[in-house]
């Protein structure tokens, strides 16, 4: 578990009750405007001016209401599909600490915390294969109430699972999401929002990557006013794999963020990043950020990170910033790369050289530029669904494209 002691330093280590005193050594302290303080204390999490660097992209003023937590609290409605031998229960706020991967890193996940009265825990037993993905449908009621929702999963050593979350509706969604990955598991997570145009959603989602354990999400926001995601991830021990694909499509002055940071604290780990947007419309704007940290400790470890860009229209807007600390030189790899612009004109003349009309010519292009995403899902009813999605979002913004480029 990955918490924070007296001097505010950030310790890693095994889960409650594991008995696991040998990572103490692991114990490093963050300072760096990048990394904000984790606590379970609201008080550490004082609300954002929109200036501070970890909110300076987001509108913080149209997020008042959940940062605030002012006003009539509601629900989200939960619907589970769990496979035979998967669990289920509600565990109170004590336990949920105890079972966490580390606390709250930002403001919204400190008042999920501190707003609900229990907290969801599923466990997936070890050296189960699962037969069929693990469903978690979010459902929106209504943005006229404020709901809140701390989830925890546990994948056991040596399991194979897939884990889908849909998230529909309309809603203004704070929450706080653990995912602890056993020795040995390989684990996908899917996380699809296909929120209704007026939903507010700001999420933690906290993965502990255990020893020799292979790990793959998949990010897809494709609808919401303002959708903000911090992605964090950890490594248990030596010998983790992570791969985190993410795709987004932005328009209607939508706001789309997606924080990342990955901490290699943990010897002969390995991380690589993919995402990628499309942005098109007056006012829309997506921020993808992504935060590598190397520790000293981390030797032989590799990793590299991606986020591409596709402006469709004039008025849209794309902030990328990759990061990269390194704090140890022996290590086998680290990178990364962030490209923005527009159609690629190459591309656009071959296709229409070959008598393509060019907004079909364009669809292709936006088309192929998601299906590299799309195909690492590895779930037929989740891609087909996102492929739909995006042919939506094609439809809506092609009248616009001769005009707007």
């Amino acid at each position: 578990m990955t918490h924070e002691n007296e001097n505010g330093a950030i310790a890693v280590a095994e889960p409650v009750n594991s008995g696991a005193d040998a990572v103490a050594s692991a114990v490093e302290s963050l300072a760096s405007h990048l990394h904000p303080k984790v606590s379970w204390d609201l008080g550490d999490h004082p609300m954002p001016t929109g200036r501070e660097e970890v909110w300076r992209f987001t509108p913080v003023r149209k997020l008042k209401a959940l940062l605030e937590a002012r006003g009539e609290k509601g629900d989200v409605d939960l619907v589970e599909r769990t496979p035979a031998g998967v669990t289920s229960v509600v565990i109170d706020p004590v336990r949920a600490r105890e079972l966490s991967v580390e606390p709250p890193a930002g403001r919204s996940s400190a008042i999920a915390v501190a707003q609900s009265d229990e907290a969801r825990l599923i466990r997936v037993p070890a050296d189960v294969e699962l037969d069929e993905p693990l469903e978690l449908d979010v459902r929106g009621t209504g943005v006229g109430r404020l709901a809140y929702q701390q989830l925890i999963i546990e994948v056991g050593t040596n399991a194979r699972a897939q884990i889908v979350f849909r998230f529909e509706g309309s809603a203004a969604l704070a929450e706080k999401i653990d995912i602890r990955i056993g020795d040995g598991a390989r684990v996908d997570v899917i996380m699809v929002q296909d929120w209704a145009p007026d939903t507010l959603h700001a999420a933690q989602v906290s993965l502990l990557v255990g020893r020799d354990a292979h790990v793959r999400t998949v990010q897809a926001s494709l609808g919401g006013a303002v959708t903000r995601v911090l992605e964090r991830a950890s490594y248990a021990a030596p010998g983790g794999e992570l791969e985190q694909y993410g795709l987004y499509f932005v328009d209607g002055g939508r706001h789309v963020e997606h924080r990342m940071f990955i901490d290699h604290n943990q010897p002969r780990t390995r991380s690589n990043v993919d995402y990628r947007g499309a942005i098109q419309g007056e006012g829309s704007h997506s921020v993808w950020v992504g935060d590598v940290l190397i520790r000293k400790i981390a030797h032989e470890i590799e990793t590299y990170e991606a986020n591409k860009n596709l402006l469709l229209s004039r008025g849209a807007r794309a902030d990328s910033i990759p990061n990269l600390e390194i704090e140890t030189g022996n290590i086998v790899g680290a990178g990364h790369s962030s490209t923005t612009g527009r159609f690629d004109d190459e591309q656009l003349f071959y296709l229409e050289s070959r008598g393509i009309p060019n907004d079909e010519a364009r669809r292709l292009v936006v088309h192929g530029f998601f299906v590299d995403i799309v195909r690492h899902i590895g779930v037929p009813e989740v891609e087909e669904r996102l492929m739909k999605a995006v042919e939506r979002e094609l439809d809506s913004i092609a009248p616009d494209w001769g005009t707007d480029q």
